[in-house]
């Protein structure tokens, strides 16, 4: 099955796509993006992942040119021209094709990109065993509730986590973790879930308000709130979320092992919730 791209209202094989030089994502990192998951051929959870879209578009001032219902059409479009079952789509949008000056150009028609590409899952260890975390300085900019594609920060702290054998790097700014740099992070202490408080240095997660209405109504209270790394470090719990990894546990946060070092009760729990909340997709 072939990978697919879409480029400004044409479908061709994801190798054919051709992005100009002067495109301002290329040169500026002027642009945003989302990424959704497929389950059965099914683009989960389209609808949030596409007001999160529109609103990162509307915070740096980019207009999106496809309403809901044609942004829906084009996703199965796309799913059914590569044909993958379980697949992963990122959508790209950028300012557009100008010279390059750092203002805003006149009369540039905004680029629409998309990918579909089959969903390659974790090492089935990983969400049964648990992972290793790390927590570095938070170097972001003050905007990360934008998806932007300003993301070299993220990079580097990925790129540190995998050089210690760690699958994910925890930010830490002013003495608070904030997020992972692909994830949205909790903890659980005394039966309770807590998740940071969302301001905007942390990006408010799909997966992570699935997680939230599931923890609910099952009885489970959630909290958003104030979290340093030693509250991670005593924690009953620590797991990860996100569109790609699903509900991860987390075993080890720097060199402090969480829970005798197994995915804890509640992790497991909400596992087997969000398991039945996508079967029904």
């Amino acid at each position: 099955m072939p990978d697919i791209g879409y480029l400004n209202d044409r479908f061709t094989p994801l190798e054919e796509i051709a992005i100009s030089p002067d495109d301002r994502g290329f040169l500026f990192g002027d642009g945003i993006y989302e990424v959704i998951r497929t389950y059965h051929h099914v683009p989960a959870f389209w609808e949030e992942h596409y007001c999160r879209l529109l609103r990162s578009a509307q915070e740096v001032r980019i207009p999106f040119p496809i309403k809901s219902a044609d942004f829906h059409r084009l996703l199965l479009t796309g799913l059914e021209q590569s044909g993958y079952p379980e697949g992963k789509i990122y959508i790209q949008l950028t300012r557009g094709v100008a010279p390059r000056e750092h203002g805003f150009p006149v009369n540039a028609e905004p680029t629409v990109f998309l990918s579909f590409r089959e969903m390659k899952a974790l090492p089935i260890e990983f969400p049964h065993n648990g992972v290793k975390v790390i927590t570095l300085p938070d170097i972001r900019w003050d905007r990360c509730d934008i998806k932007s594609l300003n993301l070299l920060p993220n990079v580097l702290a990925k790129q540190q986590a995998q050089e210690v054998s760690a699958f994910e790097a925890i930010f830490v700014r002013n003495g608070l973790v904030i997020e992972g740099a692909t994830s949205n992070i909790f903890l659980v202490k005394d039966g309770q879930l807590r998740t940071p408080e969302r301001n905007h240095f942390v990006l408010a997660g799909v997966t992570q308000q699935q997680i939230i209405s599931l923890a609910q109504e099952n009885g489970l209270p959630v909290q958003f709130e104030r979290i340093s790394p030693e509250a991670l470090y005593q924690a009953d719990e620590v797991f990860l979320v996100g569109t790609t990894i699903e509900v991860l546990p987390v075993v080890k946060v720097d060199e402090q092992v969480i829970n005798n070092g197994v995915p804890g009760p509640v992790t497991s729990s909400l596992q087997g919730y969000f398991t039945n909340v996508l079967a029904h997709l």
